[in-house]
């Protein structure tokens, strides 16, 4: 088992904090995926180089404002993301639904990642299998690996980064010198794509790894170390493979992703494919079985097994596969860009601003203990992040993320204290 998977409900002590590498290796494994190719490809070809690159800047600054912030206080806490939440305003019950969105985005990504693979298997066997019969067994192999503890996948993890960034150069580089552009189809963009839809996008595909930043980050040193790592984040998944794959795109006049490779690298890349999807949906499938079980206990007090939750969940991530959630990939980053976002900006809000349990988290931090209580629900940081993401799904001037946050943010600073005060004053006036 990976070491960070240590001390899941409990402070990591400061004798067991990492390196800068260490913690760095696995964040940058986050954003060096298929999916961020995926999305560099759709940008690539829907965009001037100018306006792709202009998005991925600008929705680098927030990633990383949000990435930072919410890291730092995870490392100086030693908490992961779900347990800070509930000292960041959500409460017990708040961080438990919390969780459990996390992990029905999961499930949309295993559905998406699953999806590529059944494409990258039917052309490999040259249609032998179609779409929807390579799909289902793929489907169906993971979700068993999964469920019943096939270690040998975690050694994927080592393989699949190093491996997966060759590929993206390895493809550059014969984009741009081979003779491979001729023999790819283009692919005309059905819509162009506005910046403002590209920045959501974007932050849409690395949220959620701003949101587990402090399940990592928890095991750092020191701020200097977490800077450094949001940085290296940014540089090898913004920049490296999203950026790779918009001039890739871009060169080839297309934004199919297995014409892209099996035309670059032939069987070679379809391995890469295999390795890169095995790799994050191991760990896609395992999250999300994991945040429906806590999700599920901690509401209900049921404890349900760990392999019934995940067959269930890999049949349904399998059948959005089946279904066509591919060709939602675009719609599916845009709600992520405006679900996620808010919920970070909360977060933030309260820990460094309102600071509304940062005494009681310092008591504790002393005896590496969690604080013996916590609220029940935290009405104010669910109001805020829901008004956040309504705002940013129905107004359409501006930027959606943007958007979002801004408003969450601006509503938790207004209802938070004015909610505390009204607790306050029936407790005031029993006493009197």
């Amino acid at each position: 088992m990976s070491k960070f998977d240590d001390y899941p409900l409990s402070r990591v002590p400061a004798g067991e904090r990492l390196s800068l590498l260490s913690v760095a290796i696995v964040h940058m494994g986050m954003l060096t995926a298929l999916d961020q190719f995926m999305l560099g490809a759709v940008l690539g070809n829907s965009m001037t180089l100018g306006e792709a690159f202009t998005a991925i800047t600008l929705a680098s600054l927030l990633f990383g404002f949000l990435t930072f912030a919410l890291g730092y206080a995870g490392m100086r806490e030693g908490l992961s993301g779900s347990l800070l939440a509930r000292w960041c305003g959500f409460g017990r019950h708040g961080s438990v639904l919390i969780g459990l969105l996390v992990a029905v985005s999961l499930l949309g990504w295993f559905g998406i990642q699953n999806a590529v693979f059944a494409r990258s298997l039917s052309y490999a066997l040259d249609g032998k299998l179609s779409f929807a019969q390579s799909a289902s067994l793929s489907g169906a192999v993971l979700t068993l690996l999964v469920a019943f503890g096939f270690k040998a996948l975690r050694f994927t993890a080592r393989v699949a980064v190093p491996l997966f960034i060759a590929l993206v150069g390895w493809i550059f580089w014969h984009a741009f010198h081979g003779q491979t552009g001729s023999t790819i189809p283009p692919v005309a963009a059905t819509e162009a794509i506005t910046v403002s839809a590209a920045i959501t996008m974007v932050i849409g595909g690395a949220i959620l790894a701003s949101l587990m930043t402090p399940d990592l980050t928890r095991f750092s040193r020191s701020g200097k170390d977490v800077f450094a790592i949001t940085m290296l984040t940014i540089l090898a998944g913004e920049y490296g493979v999203n950026g790779l794959a918009i001039l890739i795109a871009k060169e080839l006049h297309t934004s199919d992703i297995i014409a892209i490779i099996t035309q670059t690298t032939s069987t070679l890349g379809l391995f890469a494919v295999v390795f890169s999807t095995l790799r994050i949906n191991d760990l896609n499938l395992y999250s999300s079985a994991l945040g429906i079980a806590n999700a599920t206990e901690g509401l209900t007090g049921f404890k349900p097994r760990y392999s019934v939750i995940t067959l269930l969940l890999g049949f349904l991530g399998t059948l959005c596969s089946v279904l066509g959630i591919l060709d939602r990939f675009v719609d599916f980053l845009e709600l992520l860009g405006v679900i996620f976002p808010p919920v970070l900006g909360v977060m933030i809000v309260d820990y460094y601003l309102l600071k509304t349990d940062r005494q009681t988290l310092a008591q504790s931090r002393d005896s590496n203990a969690l604080p013996a209580t916590s609220r029940l629900i935290g009405w104010p940081a669910l109001i805020a992040s829901v008004a956040g993401s309504a705002t940013g799904l129905l107004v359409e001037r501006g930027v959606p993320v943007f958007n979002s946050i801004i408003v969450a943010c601006l509503v938790y600073l207004l209802t938070a204290p004015l909610m505390k005060r009204a607790a306050a004053t029936p407790k005031a006036a029993a006493v009197d």
